[in-house]
């Protein structure tokens, strides 16, 4: 029984160790590339929303500012 409890120390295996490097690395590093991509959808649809928002105002401002002028 005292080979099957834990003696104390970290329950990870060492992060020195060949066997336990790649696979972290691997699925941290897949995982900052999912946020990353997030970001940058994110930030995407906020640039053409704000874009959006600036040819509507371009478009009022087109046609109803001659009228405005003129009288």
């Amino acid at each position: 029984m005292a080979m099957l409890t834990h003696t104390g120390g970290s329950f990870e295996r060492d992060p020195y160790s060949a066997g336990s490097r790649a696979p972290v690395r691997a699925g941290a590093a897949a995982a900052y590339l999912a946020t990353i991509k997030r970001l940058f959808m994110r930030i995407l649809m906020m640039l053409a929303a704000a874009g959006a928002v600036a040819v509507i105002m371009a478009l009022k401002i087109a046609i109803y500012l001659p009228a405005l002028i003129h009288h």
